[in-house]
């Protein structure tokens, strides 16, 4: 498997870095980097996807295709808690049956309680796969996107108050590329304290209490800047701290699965699937932390987040904070979404005015 494979993955915000630092130092494969998610990706994954799937499935299979026009012979799929499981088969499926030629590797066939899966699945690429290697390599894969995640969080706290344009923008494009160089955790620490200093020496004007707005919702779309039309973004312009708890290090290395239920469980007895409790529990953070307003994200037709919906409904009004409601497929426009958004700030402006 190993000769001439050309290994790839669809892009997921910035988390490419690492999954590329996976692939050609602990596989030793060669990697092609997918290409930056566009309008055109979503159009070719939706033209060629059942029609009600979810819109985290057309950007997959859009970017799938991408990656094979750009060379790739080997597609990673990644597992899931929720359909995002079933998809490796499907994607598989529709691939061959538009003519391509490449190979599969399903993640979610590996589990998480049993780390061995994981390195024979990697044996599938590579069957001459180095344990040591591949293990050092992913323990500095895991502090890759923990450093990725704590630069994001600081950045989309902050970015809403620099005197400058760009300056955070800048900073963080710089470390991105620096990321790639990454050989060991030594070299990793230095570049990201030396960015973070770059990052608190930025001028800002930030008050004294901002608005701040929290975040939350599906795994995909939340995470991933595209799929969620830039909206955290376009909101810090509008002088906003924005606070995001669900990334990949909190997700699937900070979250205790008994201590969030007992957290919940006054609104929610039973887990409703993928990153409902998340979900959940976030909701009730931000609005016991007195936070402005909160956004729920998510595509058509994730039935985990919606049956959380009616949870957060109970939240808002125990606690008077205001839960703005977003689906995303492939029609969604940013005039629509900008509307809303415009109407959701002139509300919690208006709400911390009064209070």
């Amino acid at each position: 498997m190993k000769k001439n494979c050309k290994i790839s993955f669809p892009r997921f915000g910035n988390y490419n870095i690492a999954i590329e630092i996976l692939m050609k130092e602990g596989l030793e494969c060669d990697y092609v980097d997918a290409p930056l998610t566009t309008k055109k990706t979503l159009e070719i994954g939706t033209k060629y996807s059942p029609d009600f799937v979810c819109t985290p499935f057309k950007y997959q299979l859009g970017g799938y295709i991408e990656a094979i026009e750009a060379g790739a012979n080997t597609l990673i799929q990644v597992g899931g808690p929720c359909r995002l499981g079933y998809y490796g088969e499907l994607h598989e499926q529709i691939l061959k049956d538009l003519g391509y030629d490449v190979h599969f590797i399903n993640m979610a066939e590996a589990d998480f309680a049993k780390p061995l899966t994981f390195y024979n699945e990697f044996k599938k690429i590579n069957p001459k796969l180095n344990l040591k290697k591949v293990t050092s390599t992913l323990l500095l894969v895991v502090k890759i996107v923990e450093k990725i995640d704590k630069v994001e969080d600081y950045i989309r706290q902050n970015v809403g108050f620099e005197l400058h344009d760009g300056d955070f923008d800048i900073i963080h494009k710089d470390f991105l590329t620096e990321l790639k160089s990454v050989k060991n955790k030594k070299a990793l620490n230095e570049i990201y304290k030396r960015y973070m200093a770059k990052l608190k020496k930025v001028e800002t004007n930030k008050p004294e209490h901002p608005l701040q707005v929290g975040f939350i919702g599906e795994y995909y779309t939340i995470m991933d800047p595209y799929s969620n039309h830039h909206m955290e973004k376009e909101l810090a312009k509008k002088g906003i701290v924005i606070k995001r708890w669900m990334n990949i290090t909190n997700s699937f290395f900070n979250a205790p699965e008994k201590e969030i239920k007992k957290s919940i469980k006054n609104y929610a007895k039973y887990d409703m699937g993928a990153t409902s409790m998340y979900t959940i529990k976030s909701a009730l953070d931000y609005a016991k932390e007195d936070f402005d307003g909160i956004i729920h994200l998510k595509s058509f037709g994730c039935t985990p987040e919606i049956d959380a919906m009616p949870v957060l409904q109970r939240i808002s009004e125990d606690y008077k904070i205001p839960i703005i409601y977003f689906s995303f497929d492939s029609q969604t426009s940013d005039v629509g979404i900008n509307t809303r958004i415009e109407a959701f700030y002139d509300m919690i402006m208006m709400r911390k005015e009064k209070k």
